[in-house]
């Protein structure tokens, strides 16, 4: 993409940024002012004094600075951020809806320290950065963030991931070890459920980010999921924010589940699912680290999420069920209904284990009973897709819990089916304009399913740093990461009939699986992709190379 065309698309993302504020109710808004990229933002209100704000605005913008010189100097640098994704081909729409997505992946995490190195610390004191860190950044939404927005980070800005990951610990020991699941500037909120603290760090491990305090932060992390807090057993916030990030401890290690009756918690059902995937990241992350005490145990935690699985819940399927603590399953039963979930259905979380696919598609019979349920969630009883939310027995784009599922065709050995969906979804769920966005972007995360899934990849599971394949909509993409190799996909036939993967190839070399591992996303690379407008139903479908 040349630096013209990167202006022409920072401009159509800050018009959409316009008009989206206009649709929220807000008709005579005034033009958009692009929040600056990570790394280069703008020290307003003054956090830690008055001469801090001061000093950085002597340090960020010239004494005769105009207006219009400060947002020229603010487009450039967008311009700059854009650049580390360039996509060639496709529709100006298709373009003009891939870098609006790009941009909102990258308006955070927000920089909270000042010039001098200075910064409000959860504790409400005045820290300063750790030797090695470059910024202290907050605005945290773990839940949200940890299924996508955390993966581009550290995909494309590996040394902004550090440092945010660093922050998290930094907020964390100042705050008497927790990790808040949704820190907002300074301060914890204990918004939503599970601990997306764990799995964050623990990706950005996996992907090769090194500039953070790993070890520290792993066994802060350890000891948050296995000794218990008094929070724990409160139920202050609850639901929206209940205060424990591993609400009653105790009872989850002795039942390995999470009690709907005394959970402590929004749902017993998504508690488990969450702490499961959870504890499969730092299982990973222990993996890697040659802590292997450490990572045995928190593997069998990862299996947890079995004993919400109720094979038995409907007449005709098995779902995930909220339990009581004397293991009886909580009736009455619906898997349209939210009892035990967080903004969600038992429908949609029953998919939410993408650490262990294979073990749940045998929980529910096999992998073609697998397939075909998910056939089912896509699609209404007369065949027609039904993607864009509304029905609580199907596929929501609007909310986290079930946006990986799309791509779990791939592990049941049907990846042409993850490549259609995936493709309906692109195409009638995002687009240009104020409905441009299937709902809140809950910083960053819907758009950056939107930049993994027009460039033909997904991340597998939280703690990992394997990609799931698809089919690109664009005929070139490369991935420009600081300090590391680039990432080239080509796909020359990428258009809006060519919706099917036919053949890849890896480093030049023929590659029959639906997933790439870890050597891809440290090391760079370069992808080949050959797409048909027909399904090739025999590719990337060896039981053996199905992503684990």
């Amino acid at each position: 993409m040349t630096p013209a065309t990167a202006r022409e698309f920072a401009a159509s993302a800050r018009r959409t940024a316009t008009e989206y504020s206009a649709s929220a109710g807000n008709p005579r808004a005034a033009p958009f002012t692009p929040p600056s990229p990570p790394g280069r933002a703008r020290h307003f209100p003054p956090y830690v004094s008055l001469a801090g704000a001061e000093a950085n605005l002597r340090d960020e913008i010239e004494p005769d600075a105009s207006v219009a010189g400060v947002a020229a100097a603010g487009a450039l640098a967008w311009d700059r951020e854009l650049n580390s994704v360039r996509v060639a081909g496709g529709s100006v729409a298709r373009r003009q809806t891939f870098y609006t997505a790009l941009y909102h992946s990258l308006m955070q995490p927000n920089l909270i320290s000042d010039t001098d190195g200075r910064y409000r610390g959860m504790d409400q004191a005045v820290h300063r950065l750790v030797r090695g860190q470059r910024a202290q950044y907050s605005n945290f939404s773990g839940w949200d963030q940890y299924r996508a927005q955390v993966q581009l980070l550290a995909l494309l800005k590996p040394t902004v991931a550090g440092d945010f990951a660093q922050s998290l610990y930094n907020f964390a020991r100042q705050n008497g070890g927790v990790w808040d699941r949704w820190v907002h500037i300074s301060g914890a909120t204990h918004v939503m459920t599970g601990d997306p603290s764990a799995a964050t760090p623990a990706t950005f491990y996996a992907m090769g980010v090194r500039n953070f305090d790993y070890e520290g932060a792993f066994d802060s992390l350890v000891r948050l999921a296995t000794v218990p807090h008094a929070d724990g057993l409160s139920d202050a916030g609850c639901p929206g924010q209940c205060v424990g990030q591993r609400p009653n401890l105790a009872q989850y290690l002795s039942s390995h589940y999470a009690a709907q009756d005394v959970c402590h918690c929004w749902g017993g059902a998504a508690e488990t699912l969450e702490d499961a995937v959870a504890d499969s990241a730092l299982a990973e992350w222990a993996k890697l680290l040659g802590r292997e005490t450490e990572a045995k145990v928190f593997s069998e935690r990862a299996a947890y999420w079995r004993n919400v699985f109720n094979p038995q819940a409907t007449a005709d399927a098995g779902y995930i069920q909220a339990r009581r603590l004397d293991g009886s399953w909580v009736t009455p039963f619906n898997p349209a209904g939210d009892l035990g979930f967080a903004q969600g259905t038992s429908a949609t979380y029953t998919w939410m284990v993408p650490q262990d696919v294979a073990g749940l598609a045998e929980a529910m019979g096999g992998r073609e009973v697998a397939a075909g349920r998910l056939d089912g969630f896509f699609h209404k009883a007369d065949g027609s897709w039904s993607v864009r939310g509304g029905d609580p027995l199907r596929y929501d784009p609007t909310n986290e819990p079930g946006i990986h599922a799309p791509w779990l065709c791939n592990a049941l050995g049907q990846p042409w089916k993850t490549q259609a969906t995936v493709r309906q979804i692109l195409d009638t769920v995002y687009g240009t304009g104020p409905a441009g966005l299937p709902g809140n972007d809950d910083l960053g995360t819907m758009s950056a399913w939107y930049v993994f899934a027009a460039l033909g990849l997904y991340p597998q599971t939280p703690g990992s740093a394997s990609l799931l394949l698809g089919a690109p909509v664009f005929p070139t993409a490369v991935l420009d990461r600081p300090g590391r190799k680039d990432i080239t996909i080509s796909a020359p036939d990428a258009d809006d009939t060519h919706l099917f993967v036919d053949a890849v190839r890896l480093d030049g070399r023929a590659y029959r699986k639906s997933w790439t591992g870890a050597g891809l996303t440290r090391s760079g690379g370069s992808l080949t992709f050959r797409l048909a407008e027909q399904p090739n139903t025999r590719w990337a479908t060896d039981p053996a190379g199905l992503p684990k």
